[in-house]
């Protein structure tokens, strides 16, 4: 059965002058996992020191705020609107001015899904110039966090999906890959073996393999979540296969305007991810 929680009713430990840590998905949370995820709250002027080993790829999406990134390659500037990948080996300080919380995922030993792991390179992307796309069936927008041809790397995949008021999508489960979701904004109900559970602003849900699911955005807000999958090519099955989703470009980025690179219609259900994505 799903592991769903909200990250309020995790406790909070002091990891480095003005930076705090909620520890979101471990082993100790759910048995087996191979995902680290975790919230990093920094005060203004709070510092925490990262460093990667040489067997993980880990990656830091900005939630408010904003932190500077300072590293090997210089000083990256991380709002919400960035997601940033880290590197085997990748050591950097973050610094916030004004306060900031962070996302920081990981995949320990990922050289299992990229033997190329350390040829992997510091990257960081802003999303708002993402080419938004739209669900063939519903009204459900999808943008691309993390993909093998963004970041260079198969052994995570994320995107951000945003349900319009009201929105349903259809029952499906993947196989062969982890997969959680970290809900941004809005709230809804999460259908877990057809189980309805509620769900609101930071929310955490954690699938097994091959456990079924869908969601349902609520009435009067719109739902919004980040998910991420290792490695990034599974399989997706869906309970009706005359619902699997093709995913069409709108020709333009979330704010509207033409996006920086043009994606393809693709299927969600291909394993392996397009080129072009």
């Amino acid at each position: 059965m799903a592991t769903i929680f909200n990250e309020g009713d995790v406790q909070a430990s002091a990891v480095g002058p003005g930076a705090r840590r909620q520890q979101l998905l471990h082993s100790g949370r759910v048995p087996g996992t191979a995902i680290l995820l975790d919230r990093i709250a920094l005060d203004a002027g709070g510092t925490l020191t990262i460093a990667m080993l040489a067997t993980s790829i880990g990656w830091l999406q900005g939630l408010s705020g904003e932190a500077t990134l300072t590293h090997g390659g210089g000083q990256t500037a991380l709002t919400d609107a960035h997601i940033c990948l880290l590197p085997a080996g990748f050591s950097g300080e973050l610094r916030a001015s004004v306060g900031a919380t962070l996302l920081y995922g990981e995949i320990p030993n990922a050289q299992r899904f990229d033997s190329a792991l350390a040829q992997r390179s510091f990257r960081v992307l802003d999303w708002r110039r993402e080419p938004v796309l739209d669900s063939e069936h519903d009204a459900r927008k999808r943008i691309y966090l993390i993909t093998p041809k963004l970041f260079g790397t198969k052994a995570v995949k994320g995107e951000m999906i945003i349900y319009p008021p009201g929105t349903v999508a259809a029952n499906h489960h993947h196989e062969d890959a982890e997969h959680f979701m970290y809900v941004l904004r809005g709230s809804g109900t999460v259908y877990a073996s057809e189980q309805p559970f509620p769900v609101r602003a930071g929310d955490v849900i954690y699938y097994p393999d091959r456990e079924r699911h869908y969601l349902e955005a609520a009435a009067d807000e719109e739902l919004v979540f980040s998910e991420f999958f290792a490695p990034a090519e599974f399989r997706t099955i869906w309970v009706d296969e005359s619902q699997i989703c093709t995913w069409n470009p709108s020709g333009r980025d979330i704010e509207g305007r033409a996006p920086i690179r043009e994606i393809k219609s693709h299927s969600s259900a291909d394993v392996v991810n397009p080129t072009d994505v």
